[in-house]
C-alpha cells in the first residue's frame, strides 16, 4: 500500500511538472504573439500620401527631432580571419537578436521611409519612440538571419541593395537572390538602392551616374515592381555636388552616416549610425540616445 501510494505521488509530481512547463512554454509564446501585436498595432498608424507631400524648407526640417536611425552590415558569429576593424561591422547572431530584444522592451516602434518623410516635411504624427532599421551590402544573413528576428517582434527595415552582388555566393559571404530581395519587398520592407558596386560617392562623373545609378534602379524596380525613392551613399560619403543628379532620378531622400546633415538638403544627408559588432545591447541603447 505504501508503495502504491509512493506510485502515485511520484506520478503526479511528473504530471505536474509537465503541466507546468506546458504553462510556461504556452506563457512565453503569449507573450511573443502580444508583443508583435503590440508593434504591429503602433506601426498600422495611417498612412500619408507621400505623393501629395509638399517638401518643406530646410529650416523646418532640421527643426525637427531627428529619428533614429540604425545601420546594419552583416549578422553573423565572427570568424578567426575577421579582422578588428571587420568586426565593428559584424553583429553576431545572438548579440543581434539581444539588441532587437533591447529594443522592443524599451519601447521603440520601428517606422519606413514613408513615415519619416511625412513627418520631415509635415509634422505627421509618429509612433511612441520611432526608430527605423537600415542594412546595407545585400548580404543573405540578412534575409535567413535578421528577417525572421525581426518578423517575431513585428518589425520592419529598409533594405539596401548593391546590385553587383545579387545571387552571388562568396567564400567569405553570401548574397540575397532577386527571389529573396522580392519576398523582402513583398511583406512590407522598403527596398533601396546602394549603387552597382560601393563605389565612392564623391567621385562620380560621366558614366558613372548611369552605372551606380540608373541601371541600379531599373534592376531593382524590376525584382520589385515598386519605384526606387530611397538611397544610401557607400561609406557613408557624400558631396553637395551630386544631390541634384539624385534628385534628377527621383529619389527623395538620401542617407549617409554620422556627419553633420547638409543645411540645404537635409533630405539627402539624412543621419544614421554603425551598429557596432563591438556593442551589446546596453552600449547600444546609450548610442541611440547619444546620437540623436
Amino acid at each position: 500500500m505504501k508503495y502504491k501510494l509512493l506510485t502515485i505521488i511520484a506520478a503526479g509530481s511528473i504530471l505536474l511538472a509537465s503541466c507546468q512547463s506546458k504553462s510556461q512554454t504556452e506563457t512565453s509564446s503569449s507573450k511573443d504573439s502580444t508583443q508583435k501585436a503590440s508593434a504591429d498595432t503602433e506601426n498600422k498608424m495611417p498612412a500619408a500620401d507621400v505623393s501629395k507631400i509638399k517638401v518643406a524648407d530646410a529650416k523646418t526640417i532640421l527643426a525637427r527631432k531627428q529619428v533614429p536611425i540604425l545601420c546594419y552590415h552583416q549578422v553573423r558569429n565572427w570568424k578567426p580571419t575577421d579582422g578588428k576593424v571587420g568586426k565593428d561591422y559584424i553583429v553576431e547572431i545572438q548579440n543581434f537578436k539581444d539588441q532587437m530584444k533591447m529594443l522592443s522592451d524599451s519601447g521603440y516602434h520601428t517606422i519606413l521611409p514613408d513615415q519619416l518623410y511625412a513627418y520631415l516635411n509635415t509634422g505627421a504624427a509618429l509612433p511612441s519612440k520611432p526608430i527605423m532599421l537600415t542594412f546595407d551590402d545585400t548580404d543573405e544573413d540578412q534575409f535567413t538571419i535578421v528577417r525572421p528576428t525581426l518578423d517575431k517582434l513585428g518589425y520592419k527595415a529598409v533594405y539596401f541593395i548593391m546590385t553587383v552582388s545579387i545571387g552571388r555566393k562568396g567564400k567569405f559571404v553570401d548574397y540575397m537572390s532577386k527571389e529573396q530581395i522580392k519576398q523582402l519587398s513583398d511583406e512590407g520592407n522598403v527596398i533601396g538602392s546602394h549603387t552597382y558596386d560601393h563605389k565612392n560617392f564623391k567621385k562620380y562623373a560621366g558614366k558613372d551616374w548611369e552605372e551606380q545609378l540608373d541601371k541600379p534602379t531599373k534592376k531593382l524596380e524590376e525584382i520589385t515592381g515598386k519605384t526606387m525613392t530611397e538611397f544610401a551613399y557607400p561609406f557613408g560619403l557624400w558631396n553637395a555636388e551630386g544631390i541634384p543628379e539624385l534628385k534628377k532620378r527621383g529619389f527623395r531622400m538620401a542617407y549617409q552616416l554620422s556627419t553633420k546633415r547638409d543645411e540645404k538638403d537635409p533630405l539627402f544627408t539624412i543621419r544614421r549610425i554603425i551598429a557596432s559588432g563591438y556593442w551589446s545591447p546596453k552600449t547600444l541603447s546609450n548610442s541611440i540616445k547619444n546620437s540623436f
